[in-house]
This record gives structure tokens, C-alpha cells and sequence, in this order.
């Protein structure tokens, strides 16, 4: 079992819930982001639910694991909370958190997983799991600058109210792990995530989103499109929307940056640039891109294209993006070059066409 003790660090004071808790864990609950991504919370959640849920902290302390409120130090204001789960068998539990709007923007979430699994190995816990929503980036966040390694992605891992079943993302952090803050090797544009954006004043660079799946979609089923893709086939609806839901989350994770390219003036979808293909070892990444037929032959993805390097040279540790074309896409040729890219050699039969043939791949390189 695990000490019923308090834990202070910072500002902060992690307790026990008390029945006095009420009314402040109701407060939290009913916060809309706590229902989007805290499974099976109601949408009315009340007085009543939140004292089923200190008497239900109570059992979990019986049975092993440690729940707390997150409390403001100087006023003992209620700010969140956060638990380890009762252990399995091999002994391994799992953090989980919430807070408050009031409690957000001054890293107290991080601060109280930290102690938290701190505090958890000190009692012997030898692995401690954090699961949490594809799409809740506060919270993968949290995740990596506390020192918690992200595993993979648990498809349909759980369901809201609704019904709907969700994908998670699984993290976790041993004892002998060191602990420190795990940097991105792909940083958010200025403006974090999901309001950061590039722009040289006629195209702006924003982060692919969920609401740009019906775009992002009908752009990709064009044949004129898909012709150049790999394979060179139209994606499902489902593949296009897991684009756009996964983006944030790859983003974070360092695998690739995936982006759509707005009209500056109206804000509207014209296209979808990427990073992918990220080695970091080498410091290098892939360009690839996509654009509407209205907004060819204006010099939209040059100016795509350069805005992306750009910032991949200037805040990040990529030295060298190169990028691949088949022999014959004259128009994407001319992108590259314009954008600052160099011919560096042909590889005969690379990339997978039509009717099972075989394509020309044209390699492109732009460093730093």
C-alpha cells in the first residue's frame, strides 16, 4: 500500500479529496474539455457525481494505488487532480490528471505528474504508463516534459459517452529512466499548436486539422493528384479524416509535419504541404505536396515550400530536405527549383505506378 501522505511541490499541494471537495470537483468535471477527453464523464456532471468520485478515490487508495486533488498552496484552491492507479500484477501503474481551466497556463499539470511518478518510484513503483487522447495535445505535452517516452498509439483504446471509440496514445517512464523533459525535435510554429501558423503575407502555413478532412479529401481523389502519389491511388475517407486527427500528434512526436496551405487573404484551403520521412540523426526530412487546380501557375507552392524550409533550417535541428518527383511532373520540378531545390540523381524504377508498372523517381536536395 501506498502512503496516505501529502505531497508538496512548488505552488502546489496534492491531498486526499475530502466530502469538502465537492462543490470545486463538480467545477472541474463539468469543463467541456474534461468531457471531450475523460472517458464516460456526463456532460452534467454535478455535486452528486463528484461525491461518488471521493468515495471511489477511497477505494482506490484500498486497493494500492494513490488519488489526489491538485491544490493551489496559498489559497487551497482546487485546481485539478491526478491519481496512480492500483498496480497490476507486475506491480507497473499508470498516472492520470486533469485541471481546471483556472489551473492551466502555469504548469502545474506537469509539475504534479512529475512529483507524482517521482513519488511513485520512491515507493518502489517500477513502471508508471500515461495514456491519453490522439487528439489532446495539452496532455501529450505534459507527457514528454515529464519525462515520459511515447510507445505507440492504442487504436479504439476507449469510448465517450457517445459511443464513439477513440485512438490513445501510450507513454510511459520507468524508475531508472532520468527523468528529464523530452524536447520535440520538431517544435510548434510560433503560436503553438493548433493557432500557429507561417506566413509571407500571400500563403499561410497552418497545422492539417480534423475540420480540414473534407478538403484535404477531395483535393487527394483527384486523378490529376493521386496519378503522383505513393501508391498513386485516391486514400479512403477514413485515411484522409487520420491524417487530419493524427497531425498534432506526429507533429509532437517528431515523425512529420503535416500542413495545409490557406490563401492568406481569405483563409481558404489551396493545398497540403509535409515533412516526412524524418531521420534525426542525419538531419534530414522529405518535402512533399499537393494543390488545388485553382491555385496552380501562381507560385502558391514555391512560396509553400520555401516557408517550410525556411523554418525547418532556422528551428530545427534538419540540415538537409530533399524530395522526389517522377521524371515526367515538370510542374513540380519547376517548384523545386524555385524554392531553392538541386537535381541530384534519377533512380530508374523507384516508385509504383499504374497497372503494376514502374516509375522514374527524380531526387531533389536543398540544404541548409
Amino acid at each position: 500500500m501506498l502512503p496516505r501522505e501529502v505531497i508538496q511541490v512548488g505552488s502546489l499541494v496534492l491531498r486526499i479529496p475530502e466530502e469538502k471537495d465537492a462543490d470545486a470537483v463538480a467545477r472541474v468535471y463539468a469543463d467541456p474539455q474534461v468531457v471531450r477527453f475523460v472517458p464516460l464523464v456526463p456532460p452534467d456532471y454535478g455535486r452528486e457525481d463528484a461525491l461518488n468520485w471521493i468515495s471511489a478515490a477511497q477505494v482506490v487508495w484500498d486497493e494500492g494505488g494513490a488519488q489526489f486533488v491538485i491544490t493551489d498552496r496559498d489559497t487551497g484552491e482546487v485546481l485539478g487532480a491526478t491519481l496512480l492507479k492500483p498496480p497490476d500484477r507486475f506491480g507497473n501503474s499508470e498516472v492520470g490528471y486533469l485541471l481546471a481551466p483556472w489551473g492551466r497556463g502555469r504548469g502545474a499539470a506537469t509539475a504534479a505528474v512529475r512529483a507524482l511518478a517521482e513519488w511513485g518510484f520512491a515507493q518502489g513503483v517500477p513502471r508508471i504508463g500515461l495514456i491519453t487522447d490522439v487528439e489532446n495535445i495539452p496532455s501529450q505535452l505534459v507527457a514528454y516534459r515529464s519525462g515520459f517516452a511515447r510507445e505507440g498509439v492504442l487504436r479504439e483504446e476507449y469510448a465517450t459517452g457517445d459511443g464513439v471509440r477513440h485512438d490513445s496514445i501510450a507513454f510511459a517512464r520507468l524508475a531508472g529512466d532520468p527523468g528529464d523533459p523530452i524536447e520535440p525535435f520538431l517544435p510548434f510554429f510560433p503560436g503553438g499548436f493548433p493557432s500557429g501558423s507561417l506566413t509571407d503575407g500571400v500563403v499561410r502555413l497552418t497545422p492539417l486539422l480534423p475540420g480540414d478532412a473534407d478538403d484535404y479529401h477531395a483535393m487527394q481523389s483527384d486523378p490529376q493528384m493521386y496519378k503522383f502519389s505513393v501508391p498513386p491511388e485516391p486514400p479512403s475517407y477514413a485515411d484522409s479524416a487520420m491524417r487530419c486527427r493524427y497531425a498534432g500528434m506526429w507533429w509532437l512526436s517528431g515523425d512529420r509535419v503535416e500542413l495545409a496551405i490557406r490563401w492568406a487573404e481569405t483563409g481558404a484551403f489551396a493545398g497540403h504541404v509535409q515533412l516526412t520521412a524524418v531521420i534525426p540523426p542525419l538531419g534530414q526530412a522529405m518535402v512533399g505536396y499537393s494543390l488545388l487546380p485553382e491555385y496552380q501557375g501562381r507560385g502558391v507552392m514555391t512560396r509553400a515550400v520555401d516557408l517550410l524550409a525556411s523554418w525547418a533550417f532556422e528551428h530545427t535541428g534538419i540540415r538537409r530536405l530533399v524530395a522526389g518527383t517522377a521524371s515526367d511532373n515538370v510542374a513540380s520540378h519547376r517548384v523545386l527549383e524555385r524554392a531553392g531545390f538541386a537535381r541530384e540523381l534519377l533512380v530508374e524504377g523507384l516508385l509504383p505506378g499504374p497497372d503494376g508498372t514502374r516509375i522514374d523517381d527524380l531526387q531533389w536536395a536543398r540544404t541548409r
